[in-house]
């Protein structure tokens, strides 16, 4: 039996309400709508089959197969839900609040038993960062930071701390996913010229000096994001600074660290300076995909031992989205960029299509790994609200705006267990649509009035680099470098001309066929005047310095612009070369 397509869940001023996935669009009657604008939370379960949401006055849990309501709970505040990886357990969280006579407030954080519907915990958690506790994925262990320490509980029995790690000032922890044994990345803050470090380590093995699988240090980073790979055999860690000290970045630096559980670890060479936007591994986990460098950005897909594998070039893009399945990657351009997207085929690394979704803050891959969402929400933009569901060929295949007295909160699919939906073989044709096709609408450029009735001059502020396959050629372990392609390219060039000299050389060669113009024009003759003879051998300099350009782009190498523009001139300096000559 095929699954069903996945549900829409759409929160805005206009209510509550699910919508049915590709193909129909229809109001689901699953989930009947809530009006009203006090709904401030919804959450799904990592199957889909539950369905959770705060209204402003309860927490209700429903099941989405049965449609029936299971429990309410009486929690007017809540604004965070989040339910454990196997629908035992439903996390609430409030705002923390304390009494006027300074008294410590009441506990905020719940958690409640999905099946009975009673109160299992209930702990006070003041940040609403990273507030909700971490099970592994059978939920054999959960973990929280507390007071610079992880408390890690057993089988959901919080009365009882089963292990602690504890490290002088933990800011944050990851739980490794996939089954056991587990594992946990901490990040500890540098002070006092002490390094920043982020260490791995596999549970409960916590004490001792060499209980870590691994560790790696560094100084520039007052915050990072650790990302393990769903196999759960490395971490990539993103440090950043607030402030960048050498004054290149308004925004502070990052730099982008491995880290394996075998104990290796390095930092990631990315080839262009500036800030790192995205990072996201595939679901292979041997391969991740960094979007970094000033604008326009550089994107590099590298393996595991951080040698890059495939260079997008350069481009309006500030995001990095892995389908599902790991075999089409999105690069887009949200924020503050025009939308712009680019979705590759990553296994045989080709453009499948480039669609622009104006105005977008958000993006989310389908479970079925064959449809996109992309949405403009409030507070973010209070304007053009709405949301599309697309084709991965460019194709839109649904489109709701909101009326322009009505704002989006929040959109998303119903999720799906892995492996719930096969993978599709890839197609490079656009799918068809009803949905009218709309052109983006392309700002001019401002001109001002001096050059307003003055043709246009087609010139750029940047080059943008072309695609580049990095893959390591036959025999060698590494991909070439720009210099060692530029020496490579000089030896061809020359053993080329040595076997064209050869070939001149020999009895049984034909003549070369008369030429209109010289290719390199050479004269010994002298006019007498210094002048005249300065300026033919600088006409001759530049027509040398041509012919190796030439020789370059026949090599492959590809010319920036002003070496293309001395190509062009070509012409005309063989043809002011002849008038001298003649006149000698």
């Amino acid at each position: 039996m095929a699954p069903s397509t996945p549900l829409l869940t759409v929160r805005g001023s206009e209510g509550l309400y699910m919508v049915n996935g590709p193909p129909h669009f229809t109001e689901s009657t699953v989930f009947p709508r809530e009006s009203g604008k006090n709904c401030k939370v919804y959450a799904f379960s990592k199957d889909g089959t539950l369905f959770a949401w705060g209204n402003g006055d309860k927490v209700n849990i429903i099941s989405i197969t049965n449609k029936g309501l299971l429990h309410s709970f009486d929690l007017p505040k809540t604004v965070c839900l989040e339910f454990s990886p196997k629908n035992t357990v439903l996390a609430t969280w409030q705002p923390y609040t304390t009494s006027k006579d300074g008294m410590a407030g009441l506990p905020n954080l719940q958690l409640y038993d999905v099946n009975t519907g009673t109160c299992l915990k209930s702990f006070i958690q003041k940040k609403m960062q990273n507030w909700c506790p971490s099970w592994s994925e059978d939920e054999i262990i959960c973990a929280r930071n507390v007071n610079n320490e992880v408390h890690f509980f057993e089988n959901n029995n919080f009365d009882t701390i089963a292990n602690k790690l504890h490290l002088q000032k933990i800011n944050d922890f990851v739980l490794s996913p996939g089954p056991q044994p587990y594992k946990v990345a901490v990040y500890v803050p540098g002070s006092k010229g002490a390094p920043s470090f982020v260490r791995l380590y596999q549970y409960p093995n916590f004490a001792g000096p060499h209980a870590a699988l691994a560790n790696k240090s560094f100084f520039k980073a007052d915050k990072v994001t650790m990302l393990w790979n769903k196999k759960a055999t490395a971490v990539l860690v993103i440090a950043s600074t607030d402030v960048d000290k050498t004054g290149a970045s308004y925004y502070g630096e990052q730099t982008l660290h491995y880290i394996a559980t075998n104990g290796e670890s390095a930092v990631v060479q990315l080839p262009k300076s500036g800030p790192i936007y995205d990072v996201a591994w595939n679901s292979s986990s041997t391969e991740f995909c960094a979007v970094y460098g000033f604008m326009p950005a550089k994107a590099t897909v590298f393996n595991l031992k951080c040698d890059p594998v495939f260079d997008f070039g350069t481009g309006p893009r500030n995001a990095a989205y892995f389908s599902p399945h790991g075999h089409i990657l999105v690069l887009a351009g949200f924020g503050n960029l025009r939308g712009q997207m680019e979705v590759w085929d990553v296994k045989n690394y080709k453009l499948i299509s480039k669609p622009v979704a104006s105005d977008s803050t958000y993006f989310a891959w389908c479970p079925d790994g064959e449809h996109i969402l992309t949405a403009t929400c409030a507070p973010r933009l209070r304007v053009n609200n709405g949301y599309k569901v697309w084709h991965y060929t460019g194709s839109v295949l649904h489109k709701h705006d909101v009326p322009s007295n009505a704002e989006l909160w929040q959109v998303s699919w119903q999720p799906f267990l892995d492996g719930i939906f096969p993978a599709k073989r890839i197609t490079y044709q656009a799918v068809p649509s009803e949905v009218p096709s709309e052109e983006p609408k392309v700002s001019t450029a401002y001109r001002p009035p001096a050059l307003r009735n003055k043709p246009v001059t087609n010139s750029k502020l940047h080059e943008e680099e072309p695609p580049q396959n990095m893959k390591p050629q036959p025999g060698n372990d590494k991909p070439l470098s720009k210099t060692a392609l530029k020496n490579q390219r000089k030896h061809e060039a020359k053993k080329a001309a040595k076997q064209e000299a050869k070939s001149d050389k020999s009895p049984e060669a034909a003549p070369p066929p008369p030429q209109s113009t010289p290719r390199n024009p050479v004269s010994q003759a002298s006019s007498g005047d210094p002048e005249v003879d300065r300026k033919v051998k600088n006409l001759k300099k530049k027509l040398k310095a041509i012919e190796q350009l030439k020789e370059q782009a026949a090599a492959g190498k590809q010319l920036e612009k002003n070496q293309l523009e001395k190509i062009q001139k070509e012409k005309v300096l063989l043809q002011e070369l002849e008038d001298l000559e003649l006149g000698i």
